[in-house]
């Protein structure tokens, strides 16, 4: 018997409570639904429902639990994609007025995975037209707002998921990151988010396969269930050139990694990085709860070369890769972001961008010297709190005026640049009341080694209600007046249409 509201479960107990026929996906599935009609008009996180057939696939998964032979370890679990990420027969529109009426003919390979392990995609999740920016809005389905705040940002580009997760309305979600649009809207709502190393999840259609910038990841509310989705979607495809043949169990099992053994080094600021001073002082105070837990907690020079112009050339080689064409041909299908983007990548030069590569490669190998002996290298995921979603970025911390709309991020895409898994984890709120995430960096293809460091802090810190994941209102949500939709321009379309030549790039 399941006391209270089945959609607040974590998915790990959600798929205990099938496997003893105490719940069943059909009835968890309910009260999802229940939760999503109730809560996501205030927050507008989740879009291109498919409500009829997934009540068809919980039934059959919830069959298959009676009978004993469940289709895999997420049989019958709901989940929310990444709207950048394809769906097959589902409308996946990137937040792009050019593609708010394609629906795919086949899954991202990643969607597939999740299938094939038992998971039922309920809907969409929102992003910032096509993956660009910290902050989700777009004029196909409007803003999503914060579930702690609606009028504030739940950061992006995986705002969607992240919101999704924070209220409750499903488990697991998928996130993609490649300045922090994974981590940096997790820990803005709450939640956890992992960016693996390049070679975990397998990415086949990634445009510039040889680029290790962009990656795909798991979303969830704890660790526990980021690994249940881990061990779903990760694994090789040879349409990947930096995916790589692993142990298919590699997950099931973490190392041990116990609080008291932990060698963790900090930095506030990600090598001199803009930081409002009210995170500081929230990062410090989480620093002198959780230092003298741990075996070793040493300040980190994270100075580690010329890491903003570097990503900056890196990403914007991929904006030309992939929006460049298209921009000459329809320039009014693409707004002011996406412009800048396309714009700084064709002022580069060869020069640039060999530079840029071979930076990169230096910033690897120091980063490599500064974690060597450390289990983990741990600072505050965002440099600020989140503010208003009608605001596109944060222009100005700590008195600095960001020179372009993601370098706000730099704690996040910094991190991006040595191709080494990252999470961050929910430990309470910040001076304004917001929730406040710390960010782990561990060394490249050290996956599960910080995920069990991660799961040992996170143990720790659920023990306080001030470092525990914080829950937003959801009385407070249902009486929501915030009009997220204002910003729509280009509804989406229903029925099945090419997407013009669009390619995602995030």
């Amino acid at each position: 018997m399941i006391y209270g509201d089945p959609a607040e479960l974590s998915a790990r107990q959600v798929i205990a409570a099938f496997g003893d026929r105490s719940l069943t996906p059909s009835e968890y599935l309910d009260a999802c639904m229940a939760r999503i009609s109730a809560l996501n008009p205030a927050i507008n996180a989740l879009t291109a429902f498919d409500g009829e057939r997934a009540v068809v696939q919980a039934a059959a998964a919830s069959r298959r639990w009676h009978e004993g032979r469940p289709a895999g370890i997420l049989d019958g679990l709901p989940v929310g994609v990444k709207d950048l990420q394809e769906t097959a027969g589902r409308l996946t529109t990137h937040g792009s007025p050019r593609a708010r009426g394609h629906v795919p003919r086949t899954d991202l390979p990643m969607v597939a995975r999740l299938r094939a392990a038992g998971a039922i995609v309920l809907a969409k999740t929102n992003v910032p037209e096509l993956g660009a920016g910290g902050n989700t809005r777009n004029p196909v389905w409007g803003a999503t707002g914060n579930p702690f705040d609606p009028r504030l940002t739940a950061g992006g580009s995986s705002g969607g998921s992240a919101a999704a997760l924070a209220a409750d309305l499903l488990p697991l979600c998928t996130g993609s990151d490649t300045g922090g649009s994974l981590r940096l809207p997790a820990a803005l709502c709450g939640v956890v988010g992992f960016r693996p190393s390049t070679d975990v999840i397998a990415h086949p259609t990634r445009l510039l396969g040889w680029s290790a910038i962009s990656v795909l990841g798991p979303m969830a509310r704890e660790v526990d269930d980021v690994l249940l989705m881990l061990r779903a979607c990760q694994g090789f495809d040879a349409g990947d050139p930096l995916s790589a043949p692993s142990d298919p169990a590699r997950f099931d099992v973490l190392p041990e990694k116990p609080l008291a053994a932990l060698r963790l080094g900090f930095s506030e600021d990600f090598g001199g990085a803009p930081v409002d001073p009210d995170i500081r002082a929230t990062f410090r105070a989480r620093l002198a709860v959780l230092a003298p837990q741990v075996a070793e907690c040493r300040e980190v020079d994270l100075d580690l070369g010329a890491m903003d112009r570097a990503f900056d050339i890196l990403r914007a080689e991929s904006f030309v890769a992939g929006f460049a064409e298209a921009i000459r041909e329809a320039p009014d299908d693409f707004g002011v972001h996406i412009h800048r983007n396309v714009e700084l990548g064709l002022s580069l030069t060869l020069a640039d961008r060999a530079w840029a590569h071979a930076e990169q490669t230096r910033i690897l190998r120091a980063f490599n010297a500064r974690i060597a002996g450390l289990d983990a290298i741990i600072l505050p995921t965002s440099p600020v709190s989140p503010f208003a979603w009608t605001e596109p970025y944060a222009r100005r911390i700590d008195g600095q005026e960001m020179d372009i709309y993601y370098r706000w991020l730099a704690l996040t895409y910094r991190g991006s640049l040595g191709g080494g898994p990252a999470i961050t984890l929910p430990s309470g709120r910040d001076g304004a009341g917001m929730p406040f995430g710390l960010q782990l960096l561990g060394p490249v293809r050290g996956d599960a080694g910080l995920l069990a460091a991660a799961r040992s802090i996170e143990t720790f810190l659920a023990q306080d209600p001030q470092t525990a994941r914080p829950r937003p209102d959801s009385k407070a949500l249902t009486r929501s007046t915030v009009d997220l939709r204002s910003i729509v321009t280009h509804p989406p379309l229903q029925g099945t249409q090419a997407a013009q030549g669009l390619r995602t790039v995030v």
